[in-house]
């Protein structure tokens, strides 16, 4: 059962999905943690924009982080314990992945894998699809 008390992080919460993901988390009375590396792919004063609107919730925060930053990764989880996790964030467009494969390898698998470090090591995947997971944490505490 998923607590209003409950801290979510949200990454790539600029973009699109994200936007609207932690909108309505706020909307739901939860506090959103959002990072986003605010990439121009897309038009960064539309990200901008969707993130003014999250600041107006007291209950967000935002931190211009990407997710393939290890070291900036471990110290967002060494300074808040999330209770849920949904990682949204991920270089997109197909056509350009296939002339840059490394920039996706380093965004969407590395940042991956320093998302998935930096969870509790007592966490249970509740779902996986493709490069979004939602983790569950167990607090023994």
């Amino acid at each position: 059962m998923i607590k209003k008390s409950y801290k979510i992080l949200v990454t790539g919460a600029a973009g699109f999905v994200g936007f609207h993901l932690s909108q309505n988390l706020l909307n739901l009375g939860f506090e959103v943690v959002g990072i986003d590396n605010l990439n121009e792919y897309y038009d960064v004063s539309l990200k901008r924009d969707r993130l003014a609107k999250l600041e107006e919730y007291p209950s967000f925060r935002f931190y211009k982080l990407d997710i393939a930053d290890r070291k900036g990764v471990e110290s967002l989880f060494a300074k808040d314990r999330f209770d849920i996790v949904v990682n949204l964030a991920a270089k997109p467009g197909v056509r350009y992945s296939l002339s840059n494969s490394y920039a996706y390898v380093e965004s969407n698998l590395v940042g991956f894998i320093n998302i998935l470090e930096g969870c509790p090591a007592i966490l249970i995947m509740e779902r996986v699809y493709g490069l979004l997971a939602i983790c569950r944490f167990v607090n023994n505490s």
